[in-house]
């Protein structure tokens, strides 16, 4: 699969290298700033605690 998608992109390895790093760099981008900030906030409500610390 992604043999494929390589040999789909323009021009000579040395641009087709610089493509896929700038689409994975953009990849990564969107998911470190808006997919897994959204799965935190949705996976907390099954991390929250409904017991509280007893101090006297």
């Amino acid at each position: 699969m992604y043999a494929w998608m390589f040999r789909q992109l323009p021009g000579p390895v040395w641009v087709r290298l610089l493509i896929s790093l700038v689409l994975l760099a953009g990849i990564i981008l969107v998911l470190m700033m808006y997919v897994f900030p959204w799965v935190s906030d949705q996976l907390s409500l099954w991390t929250q605690s409904t017991i509280g610390l007893v101090t006297r």
